[in-house]
């Protein structure tokens, strides 16, 4: 047979056979064929009817765009609605097959919390009605009805936690203490101070050979002086006429000392019965001669300074503390002191007194501190630098200073509760340390405190409650 012959022979089979299966089928003579042609049907399954309330509407061809109400296309299609059971589930649960819940599930399961809104995976004031993903694609985070009942607590998940580096410390009963490092100056102790000058008026006869910068002992000459008062009352001792002859509180020996004579003077006058032509001023104390204005022939008129002298066996440091530290430095308070033409050598002295008085210009306080100087290296004007021991002395409630957000309205510090959950507390502070702070109310020792990581729960407890007065705004 020919290859035409052959073609056309199988054409005319397959008619005859199409044929004969229509007409098979249209008398319902499948069952007398000789294998199962119903069994052979492809059976379409029955399509998934959503449940629950309609949560959002997707755009029809699946683009990144939601609504919380109906809406169309901009070709005039209309959005999808998205029923409960269709929503994206952001647990770790969701992610089984919907049909192992469904089947592991008892009737008495609580239902899920309704969700409220999305908010930012960074905790930017940013949220969304519908699930949306931010600019690196992190996924907007659920928040349920009911979820918090304190709108400023602040929960984190035990991952979060991790990820963002939240330590905690324990609040404990300590001494807060610092120091506090302000310049000063070295001075003279105002009481080590005597000023040599006549009470009379007196003619400089000798002056000793001392002058200005030199160390003079208590009891050397300085000057003799003849003064025609004091030679008066001095020849009227000699001889006794009024009974004061040996009686120092009464008559002319009351009147020598009223005139500044020394009582070696008197005393040798007592003694000797003879009244001297001059008479010699004595030093009244060890010290420097700070200044010397006496000199041989001159006439010195009551009040004329002729010698001041002064001991540095004791020093003071004037130091300048600011205004806003003055709470933290009291009277006794010890102090180091550095001089910065003595490299290498450190004063201790004690706190004496704070000036009651404040700088207008500086804004700062004097403080006085007390230095003993034995080997008079400290000398007056010298430039210092001060370390005064700050804070408070007894024990108080104190927690590491990372531990306190200061927002500058407010201070605030965070409490561990558990289970992830943090609360802010308004905090009053004390006094700050170099370590520590001391907390007079709203933590108590024992508390544990958020010491890294608390600005972001900051941020995050703001956000919270900003969201949480929309939503009571929103409620009808």
């Amino acid at each position: 047979m020919s290859t035409p012959s052959r073609v056309a022979a199988t054409l005319s089979l397959a008619v005859l056979l199409g044929g004969g299966g229509y007409w098979a089928g249209m008398n319902n003579l499948v069952s007398s064929l000789p294998f199962d042609l119903a069994e052979t049907t492809l059976v379409t399954p029955a399509p998934i009817v959503p449940t629950g309330a309609i949560v959002y509407y997707r755009h029809p061809d699946g683009l990144p765009q939601f609504s919380p109400a109906p809406k169309n296309t901009d070709d005039g299609r209309t959005f999808v609605a998205v029923h409960a059971s269709e929503d994206v589930s952001f647990d770790a649960e969701a992610k089984a097959p919907s049909s192992t819940k469904a089947a592991d599930a008892t009737p008495t399961e609580p239902a899920k919390a309704r969700i409220l809104h999305y908010r930012n995976p960074m905790g930017l004031p940013d949220t969304s009605k519908v699930p949306k993903k931010d600019s690196m694609g992190m996924d907007y985070i659920p928040v349920y009805e009911g979820e918090q009942s304190d709108a400023s607590t602040v929960k984190v998940s035990l991952g979060k936690l991790q990820r963002t580096g939240v330590k905690t410390a324990t609040a404990e009963m300590a001494s807060v203490s610092r120091k506090v490092r302000v310049p000063g100056t070295v001075a003279l102790d105002e009481r080590l101070v005597s000023i040599i000058s006549m009470r009379t008026d007196s003619f400089v006869d000798d002056v000793a050979n001392v002058t200005t910068g030199d160390h003079i002992g208590k009891g050397e000459k300085l000057f003799r002086f003849y003064s025609r008062e004091v030679a008066t009352a001095a020849s009227e001792y000699a001889a006794g006429r009024d009974g004061s002859r040996g009686n120092d509180d009464t008559g002319s020996a009351l009147r020598l000392k009223n005139l500044g004579v020394p009582q070696e003077v008197i005393d040798g006058i007592a003694r000797t019965r003879q009244v001297p032509t001059s008479m010699s001023y004595t030093a009244p104390r060890d010290g420097i001669v700070l200044e010397r204005t006496a000199a041989a022939g001159m006439m010195a008129k009551p009040g004329d300074v002729l010698f001041r002298i002064a001991d540095i066996s004791n020093m003071w440091v004037i130091a300048d503390v600011p205004e806003y530290d003055l709470a933290s430095v009291g009277i006794g308070a010890k102090a180091d002191i550095t001089i910065r033409s003595l490299p290498g050598r450190t004063f201790h002295g004690t706190v004496d007194l704070v000036y009651p008085e404040v700088e207008t210009q500086t804004r700062t306080t004097k403080v006085r501190i007390e230095l003993p100087n034995p080997d008079g290296m400290l000398r007056a004007n010298m430039y210092a630098d001060v370390e005064i021991e700050a804070g408070a002395p007894n024990p108080v409630v104190a927690v590491p200073n990372s531990a306190v957000v200061d927002t500058g309205d407010r201070q605030v510090v965070f409490i561990d509760k558990g289970d992830g959950k943090f609360e802010p507390k308004d905090v009053s502070l004390g006094v700050r340390g170099n370590d520590t702070t001391e907390i007079r109310q709203g933590v108590a020792a024992g508390d544990k405190v958020v010491v890294s990581a608390n600005f972001l729960l900051d941020a995050e407890s703001n956000l919270n409650s900003a969201l949480s007065a929309m939503t009571e705004e929103a409620k009808p």
